[in-house]
């Protein structure tokens, strides 16, 4: 872990402004924060690791556990939720076994909620990875899920 992380340290001046671009480089390099990583970048910047996970915590793009195979987004914004969104990420939770914010034990699935995709009009959607799915109903979901093995 230390040697992958360490040139992105040395990259950056050991003080406290450091700290967000060196969280996202780091998560960039090993797809989430593990308690390991938090640790050397403490240690580097001299604060305290639960100042790191007080910032770390704060913003919505900080991850702290492992990420799964397949990034699956459901969004919950007006346009979606009235389009019944909610029903639609019901229906994934049920299929995946997991609730947002969660990776499958197995690592394959990581389920997030959106606020919005801004895209509206296709509303309600589901993204997986990068692939846009519109109009989706509670019967779709299983399908589109098992394209991605």
């Amino acid at each position: 872990m230390r040697e992958r992380i360490l040139p992105i340290l040395q990259k950056h001046a050991r003080q406290r402004e450091s700290l967000i671009p060196v969280l996202q480089e780091v998560q960039a390099e090993l797809g989430y924060l593990p308690p390991e990583a938090i640790t050397e970048i403490a240690q580097f910047l001299g604060i305290s690791r639960s100042d790191i996970y007080g910032v770390a915590s704060f913003y919505a793009q900080f991850r702290f556990e492992k990420q799964g195979k397949y990034a699956v987004r459901v969004c919950q914004g007006t346009a979606c939720h009235v389009r019944g969104g909610k029903r639609v990420l019901g229906e994934v939770v049920y299929q995946l076994g997991i609730e947002p914010k969660h990776t499958s034990p197995d690592f394959k699935y990581s389920l997030e909620t959106a606020a919005c995709f801004g895209a509206c009009a296709l509303a309600p959607v589901m993204v997986v990875d990068k692939t846009v799915y519109g109009r989706m109903t509670t019967t779709q979901v299983k399908k589109v899920l098992s394209q991605y093995p």
